[in-house]
């Protein structure tokens, strides 16, 4: 899995000198034959001359590379449109000056697991055949009101902290808590994402095909577990709750862990991913990890699966507006004027907002417009990326740290939690020998409304720059200690909310929709419109690598008959 930690960030301004050993393209050009000389990707030409494959996806983010492909292991012809010329969107890496940035996704779990229960991104990628080199590691530095420690992973280090943090009465709520808890994972996990999908179909792939090992964890869990079990997608909250869990460092921390997987606190998160995470994170044996060449190695691993089946990628495309014929969406216009025709389908990995503006006006009816406008969104971020020198950095210092200002204004405040990531004391190749690379930010909690018809080329914006950042830097001096200096960094640079809003095309700089479990649901992937699909953080399962991964798969299984997916499945043993 990939938490919130992994959050969605900016499309960096700051694009140079990214490596991209796979990734061979920068426009989509009309041709029929294989490679031009320029290294233009080849195309597929319809009757007319115009470029044209089966499915069309619109950016390159997580969940559309997933569905692409995917649907390129489908035999599907198909071609990615990336409108910035790295790809990855919020999970892109860039470099400057020797340091190559993660913008995004920092805390993962799961990328090397397989079989049933792995994290959706490794399902997608063993279905690739693609792997992904991990360093393991086991703990984080959490800063709290109630004092500074190294935490860990696992069932029992975290007891330590809890009896000297808050006390007997807090390490007797929180083993209560796994004792009801752990047994449901067994339910939660129980059917792979990349079983699902979003027709009858589901009823072969996913129901019929798992309903002997979902009925046997039931059985396992006995009545009791099993009706719990039932609780799987209301809020964590009330099982909380129902537990009687009154110690305040208990509900904070929940919250806080919430907040990390999904941007919301504990009465928002649907209960099957909190389970899901504690599965992952308090099993015996369990480690994070972090891709050896950053989080950009986890899209350059999507991308050769991609082009491996026959998929393309085309970057620099910017799509203009999705093209409606007799109803249905038939392709695509870029801005350069070139019309894309898509066979079989026109997938979205934008947000709803963002897509409902790639159509024209009209072709959406007025309720279904009315839906999207009404959708709550989360707040965007603010981002510091440091390049520095190692020197008078603790030789021990941990990959991870957060910060919580104060548990009273709640997790998900501004300006209140700031999240601190040093990849390169894992991977040490992210930095210039002796250096060390930093990603700080303030996760989908930065209100858009300060920043909204700022320029950013006035002193206004700048001020308001130096100010919100200075929570982040204090943040980072608390995490690196006195060795650490401000002047001394070879790299500095802030991302606000227009940053967001302009490099990632996301509708005010949003993380995402703001739904909260028990109070709606994420929409499922159709539209109104025939032969128009969607796929990413808009749509269920929601927010966060995981599922966005997920998403994708499940657009590209219901593009493709139910024989193709099941023999998918046999092919990976799932």
């Amino acid at each position: 899995m990939a938490a919130n930690f992994c959050g969605s960030t900016l499309q960096s301004p700051f694009l140079c000198n990214f490596r991209r050993p796979t990734i061979r393209s920068s426009s989509f050009i009309r041709s029929s034959s294989s490679t031009s000389s320029n290294g233009n990707l080849p195309t597929k030409e319809s009757l007319s001359g115009e470029p044209e494959a089966d499915v069309v996806v619109i950016g390159s983010g997580i969940g559309g590379l997933c569905c692409g492909a995917l649907l390129a292991r489908y035999d599907q012809d198909v071609v990615v449109l990336e409108s910035h010329d790295h790809p990855g969107g919020a999970a892109h890496s860039f470099e400057i000056k020797g340091y190559k940035f993660d913008s995004g996704p920092s805390l993962f779990s799961g990328l090397q697991s397989r079989g049933p229960q792995a994290n959706p991104l490794a399902q997608v990628l063993d279905a690739l055949g693609e792997s992904l080199p991990c360093k393991k590691y086991d703990s984080w530095m959490v800063y709290l009101p109630e004092g500074d420690f190294l935490s860990r992973i696992g069932p029992t280090d975290f007891f330590k902290d809890l009896e000297k943090y808050a006390g007997p009465s807090a390490v007797q709520e929180w083993e209560k808590l796994l004792g009801a808890i752990l047994p449901l994972s067994s339910a939660a996990m129980a059917l792979p994402p990349l079983s699902i999908r979003g027709d009858l179909g589901v009823l072969s792939t996913a129901a019929a095909r798992y309903a002997p090992s979902l009925l046997k964890s039931f059985i396992k869990m006995g009545p009791k577990g099993a009706l719990g079990a039932t609780k799987l997608l209301r809020p964590f909250s009330e099982i909380v709750d129902s537990l009687e869990l009154k110690d305040p460092f208990i509900r904070n921390w929940i919250d806080l862990l919430a907040f990390l997987l999904a941007g919301v606190k504990s009465d928002g998160i649907l209960s099957a991913e909190m389970i899901y995470m504690f599965a992952e994170w308090y099993k015996p044996g369990c480690t994070l990890e972090y891709p050896i060449d950053g989080s950009g190695a986890v899209v350059e691993a999507l991308v050769r699966g991609l082009e491996k089946f026959g998929g393309r990628l085309s970057l620099k495309s910017h799509v203009e507006n999705i093209v409606i014929e007799n109803g249905k969406a038939v392709g695509v216009k870029l801005r350069n004027g070139q019309f894309i025709r898509a066979r079989k389908a026109v997938v979205s990995n934008a947000s709803m907002w963002d897509t409902s503006k790639l159509l024209p006006p009209g072709a959406l009816p007025d309720s279904y417009v009315k839906g999207v406008n009404t959708t709550p969104q989360c707040e965007s971020f603010m981002h510091l990326h440091l390049g520095f020198d190692a020197e008078g950095i603790a030789d021990d210092l941990e990959i991870h740290h957060i910060v919580v200002n104060d548990w009273d204004r709640g997790v998900d405040a501004d300006q209140n939690v700031v999240l601190i990531s040093v990849p390169s004391v894992l991977s040490p190749n992210l930095a210039p020998p002796g250096k060390h690379v930093l990603h700080a930010y303030c996760p989908g909690t930065e209100p858009f409304s300060l920043w909204e018809g700022l320029d950013r080329r006035s002193a206004e914006y700048k001020s308001l720059k130096s100010q919100r950042s200075e929570v982040m830097w204090r943040a980072v001096e608390r995490a690196l200690g006195p060795g650490f200096k401000r002047e001394k960094c070879e790299v500095s640079l802030v991302g606000t909310p227009l940053t967001h809003q302009r490099f990632l095309r996301r509708n005010r700089g949003t993380y995402g929709p703001a739904i909260e479990a028990g109070k709606g649901t994420f929409p499922g992937h159709s539209t109104p419109i025939p032969q128009l699909l969607c796929c990413g953080d808009s749509t269920f399962p929601g927010i966060g690598v995981p599922a966005v991964a997920a998403s994708g798969a499940i657009v590209a299984n219901s593009l493709v008959p139910v024989s193709k997916h099941s023999q998918l499945l046999d092919a990976i043993g799932l």
